[in-house]
């Protein structure tokens, strides 16, 4: 006689997240998509100008070595300090509030470099930019994990990091055809400056804010409604979800939100932890570059600054295409082998850097090489570290721990790693060695300590809950 098993009814958390990830994608995907990615866009060419403030401010300011370190290596300490103060309230508010806010102070306080008048305020302009940037710049990828479907992640994270990388492109390509001009770092930040204008009414008007972020709220209609919404937007090719399908889910009932050290209990820690690291090597190539690479050209005499610039563009224009092939690659082997060849695909390159001191007349074009390389591989790793880590952690600890995870990266990558580079800048051993070493190391990471995160949010990272 066959075996009677009790019925077990789904929790309404994988119910509603199941919907979602059942929704063909469509047009409206898109539309979010391009939304994000604009505001990475601005984000990003916000936050990359500093390498080419570190220039192109240096003699009109007449800054001194003291204010080229804290410019290098100030505005991404307070972009970790606001990343943990949007990591401790994200998951109490909205993801689209954490964008909103951070949108709004970025690009407030870019607006206002133009009219410095002294080294001193413009450092103070890019330390209160990196605070107004520390939630906004990882929010994204917690919105983009819980609408995307699960096979479409990739595709946001592909167009997400090219966004970024062509800003990561255009502002030196814009500091190289400015060098020379005395008001050149005013006029390079008035495109982000005035973004504001723009971009906060788009996201507050097009974004959706996301159904199981309303479902932990206990407020499970709003969650129906939102999942219902996109639906419809979507050109209703599944059918609409009922409150009665959420089953437990009870009107008014507020789920607890696990406390913030829930982030590295057992059963959460290690997945904090691979998440983290793998992001911290990838961002130490990517900050030592983006901050310091046209100095570092300028002071080891391989190239005039508006070459410099040329080059840093040239890199993270690379990195355009090894965005979209790193996107394509993470669902045809996983997240973690996608990192493993990101990150150690660009070894060759590094040392070419290291070494095209030595090429006599070639040198130039043994620095182009490599820099191409680099920018193709782990200068586009971002597109899979960064689903990687929103992947590790459940719908109720998602906001936090990426913001945290990101922030916690910056501060060691973004932070440290510059501001103990920046008197080292002149020496290409020390220079493109640490790069490479760190490099090299992060490649296995998570191929030895992680797990692979392709498939359901709730069937990956909530089905074994942290326990504090």
């Amino acid at each position: 006689m066959a075996e009677v098993r009790p019925f077990v009814r789904p929790l309404a958390s994988h119910v509603l997240g199941s919907k979602l990830d059942s929704i063909p994608f469509s047009g409206y995907h898109v539309l979010i998509i391009v939304v994000l990615a604009l505001v990475g866009f601005i984000e990003g060419y916000d936050l990359v100008m500093t390498g080419s403030l570190l220039v192109l401010a240096k003699g009109p300011l007449h800054l001194t070595e003291s204010d080229i370190r804290w410019l290098a290596s100030g505005p991404t300490f307070m972009l970790c300090l606001g990343g943990f103060f949007f990591s401790a309230v994200s998951d109490h508010l909205s993801r689209k509030s954490i964008v909103l806010i951070g949108v709004v102070l970025t690009t407030f306080f870019t607006l206002l470099i133009p009219l410095v008048q002294n080294a001193e305020q413009l450092i103070i302009l890019r330390l209160l930019t990196g605070i107004g940037a520390g939630g906004v710049v990882s929010a994204a990828f917690p919105i983009a994990a819980e609408l995307m479907p699960p096979q479409h992640r990739r595709t946001y994270g592909a167009v997400y990091e090219m966004a970024l990388a062509s800003s990561f492109t255009v502002v030196p390509f814009i500091a190289g055809l400015l060098a020379g001009n005395a008001n050149a770092f005013r006029f390079l930040a008035l495109p982000g400056g005035l973004a504001i204008t723009v971009i906060p009414v788009i996201v507050y008007f097009v974004l959706p804010e996301s159904p199981r972020w309303y479902l932990r709220k206990g407020q499970p209609q709003a969650a129906v409604d939102i999942v219902n919404r996109i639906i419809a937007r979507c050109g209703n090719r599944v059918a609409p979800l009922s409150l009665a399908a959420l089953g437990n889910a009870t009107p008014g009932t507020r789920e607890k939100l696990p406390p913030y050290w829930a982030l590295f209990a057992r059963g959460q820690l290690r997945w904090t932890t691979v998440g983290i690291l793998s992001g911290i090597c990838a961002g130490t190539a990517f900050f030592l570059i983006s901050v310091l690479l046209p100095k570092a050209l300028v002071d080891q005499h391989a190239l005039l600054p508006a070459a410099a610039f040329g080059l840093t563009s040239l890199v993270y224009f690379a990195s355009i295409p090894g965005k979209g092939f790193t996107g394509f690659l993470m669902e045809i082997i996983g997240r973690r082998w996608t990192i493993f060849y990101a990150l150690a695909g660009s070894l060759p390159g590094i040392s070419l850097m290291l070494l095209a001191h030595r090429a006599g007349t070639y040198a130039s074009v043994v620095m182009v090489t490599g820099g191409l390389i680099t920018g193709f591989t782990v200068l586009s790793a971002f597109t899979a570290t960064r689903v990687y880590l929103s992947e590790q952690f459940p719908t109720a600890l998602r906001g936090r721990g990426h913001i945290f995870g990101e922030s916690f990266g910056r501060l060691f990558a973004g932070g440290l790693m510059p501001f103990l580079m920046t008197p080292h800048t002149g020496s290409a051993t020390i220079f493109f060695g640490t790069i490479l070493s760190v490099v090299a190391v992060g490649a296995f990471i998570p191929v030895l300590f992680g797990k692979e995160t392709v498939g359901q949010l709730e069937a990956v990272s909530e089905s074994v809950p942290a326990t504090v």
